[in-house]
């Protein structure tokens, strides 16, 4: 199966708890992104805190590229997972 394909992810009770437990992570990163965007924006408003309004933007920034990130390596982990049940079929013949 290719990746990025539903079926990989209702495979079997493995396959649902990986898709479930990068779902909480991805839930996760993208709210600590925007909690530091929050109150990076915040901070910014106040000229002393400048400095760390924009390492809180840094930050989120960083957050924001995990979300991609932890997409792509789901779906390379669910792939696989097919891919050695596949194998495990052809040694079972």
């Amino acid at each position: 199966m290719p990746l990025f394909s539903h079926e990989n992810r209702e495979r079997n009770a493995a396959t649902r708890r990986v898709y479930a437990a990068y779902e909480i992570a991805h839930t996760a990163v993208d709210f600590l992104a925007a909690i530091s965007f929050l109150v990076g924006s915040v901070l910014f408003l106040f000229p002393d805190y400048e400095r760390p309004a924009v390492w809180l933007f840094i930050v989120g920034s960083v957050f924001f590229c995990m979300k991609p990130t932890l997409r792509l390596a789901r779906e390379i982990q669910l792939w696989r997972m097919g891919r050695i049940d596949q194998l495990a079929d052809r040694v079972g013949d």
